[in-house]
């Protein structure tokens, strides 16, 4: 039988891939690949595999006197300049789970990652009586739920994990490279 008694069926692997519509799935394809590698950039493998073996760089990672607001307003500001995103890391220098998601992050294979990709501040909550008004300029009212609580948001203020905050408020049980991985997905 020939083609034309066949109808003009197309295949995405045959010769037709030089007409239009095998141009117009190069470049879906394309595009999908492109977004796939632009939407967030690989975590550093480390080489720490377990909290065990976490050096302790940070023992009072959050300024109890530090101006909270004006620390954000200009790590946002810092972040329309750069293109970065902003992290804001709430907790307090009594939480284990905040001092272990510190160090993580003061881990020399992660620290240049983290500054490449990121505007950070740290925002201590005291016993979840202090600064409270940041989280709530994200409709996050009342007392956090946990802490750490990370905060990520473009350099405009809008809040990009609003369910996963609290993700890493467990950080004593996860993995170094667990707590990079998540940090990863929010990098643009």
């Amino acid at each position: 039988m020939s083609r034309a008694g066949m109808g003009a069926t197309r295949y995405w692997y045959g010769s037709d891939l030089k007409g239009k519509t095998g141009l117009t799935m190069k470049y879906a394809y394309l595009g999908l690949m492109a977004m796939i590698l632009v939407a967030a950039a690989p975590a550093p493998r480390l080489s720490l595999t377990a909290m065990t073996n976490l050096p302790v760089v940070e023992r009072t990672p959050y300024d109890e006197k530090a101006d909270a607001e004006a620390a954000v307003a200009a790590a946002f500001a810092r972040a329309k300049k750069s293109g970065k995103r902003v992290l804001i890391d709430f907790g307090g220098n009594w939480c284990p789970d905040c001092l272990v998601l510190a160090n993580v992050m003061a881990l020399p294979e992660l620290k240049p990652f983290i500054a490449a990709h990121f505007e950070v501040v740290t925002v201590d909550v005291g016993r979840f009586d202090k600064n409270l008004t940041i989280p709530a300029r994200f409709g996050i009212t009342g007392k956090l739920g946990a802490v750490p609580a990370v905060f990520i948001a473009d350099a405009d203020g809008k809040l990009l994990n609003k369910d996963e905050t609290l993700a890493l408020g467990d950080a004593r049980t996860m993995t170094p490279q667990a707590i990079a991985d998540w940090l990863a997905k929010w990098t643009k």
